[in-house]
């Protein structure tokens, strides 16, 4: 049976994204472990610690992941963002590894004015000296495949190879797979050969059997758009026959998935994150 949940807030604690998961009857809860649009973190309490794996025992919401700041860019050329974005992923595992979490979800990075060359190399020395720093037990760094909009890196199956070929052999590294990016970089999972040439290309690449989660979001814009543009499950130009695909994949369907989808209520009330969980467990049954 797949695994299905959401990004959930922590407004109130911990805790209450866990609570909040279990009310829309989630398998597996994504949060934020501090303001994601800000370097600064309130430190993590053992009460928040112990509020946090007692909700999880209790409600047998499981596999809590993290997605790490968005400020942060590995990839800079400007060293002094690139130092603050190595002590902010420093920051990001500590608490995660605090809260016991499975991972923390990373955007690889942004080379803006530098190249994709220099960006990639960037990206592995920062991930190389935050595992000197920090050596989590638990917790793994996960890189997001990107829609490779504007600099971003990570958006194909060959730089996210490389990167895991530069660094997994020495620490917990692996890659959280986001069905929204890869459609608009390129990979048509609206398409059975576009679904096929994508599992070819990271499997070739040594990217496929390092999904350790997925990001299930529909698509805004087009295949090969490179914009990042998420839409509810199988309103987008993903469609419900590639996600039936993503949920069917002999690997894919083992690993936990986590809804990045807009909130709210559609036009008959109904709360989105419970429309598309519903749709997702439909096809993943059918």
């Amino acid at each position: 049976m797949v695994k299905l949940g959401s990004h959930m807030s922590i407004a109130g604690g911990y805790f209450k994204a866990v609570e909040a998961a279990s009310e829309c009857s989630m398998d597996v809860v994504q949060l934020f472990t501090k303001n994601n649009n800000q370097w600064a973190a309130k430190p993590i309490t053992e009460e928040d610690c112990e509020k946090f794996r007692s909700s999880l025992e209790r409600t047998g919401v499981s596999r809590p992941l993290a997605h790490a700041s968005y400020l942060i860019n590995l990839a800079s050329p400007k060293d002094e963002l690139w130092r603050k974005s190595i002590d902010g992923m420093v920051i990001e595992l500590q608490r995660a590894e605090l809260l016991g979490l499975d991972g923390v979800v990373m955007h690889p990075g942004s080379f803006v004015e530098s190249t994709p060359e220099a960006g990639l190399d960037r990206i592995v020395l920062a991930i190389h000296e935050i595992f000197d720093r920090v050596s989590p037990t638990k917790t793994w760094l996960l890189l997001e495949n990107t829609a490779g909009q504007g600099s971003n890196l990570g958006w194909n199956m060959e730089q996210l190879g490389w990167l895991l070929g530069k660094t997994s052999k020495l620490i917990k590294i692996g890659v959280c797979l986001d069905t929204c990016h890869a459609h608009a970089a390129g990979y048509d999972f609206s398409e059975v050969s576009g679904f096929k040439s994508w599992a070819e290309e990271a499997k070739q690449f040594g990217v496929l059997d390092s999904v350790r989660a997925l990001h299930l979001n529909d698509s805004k814009k087009g295949c090969g758009s490179r914009v990042d543009r998420h839409e509810h499950i199988g309103l987008g130009t993903i469609g419900l026959k590639g996600f039936e695909r993503v949920l069917k994949h002999k690997l894919l369907k083992t690993l936990p998935m986590y809804l990045e989808t807009e909130k709210g209520t559609n036009e008959d009330d109904e709360d989105w994150d419970a429309v598309n969980l519903r749709v997702l467990r439909e096809l993943a049954s059918s």
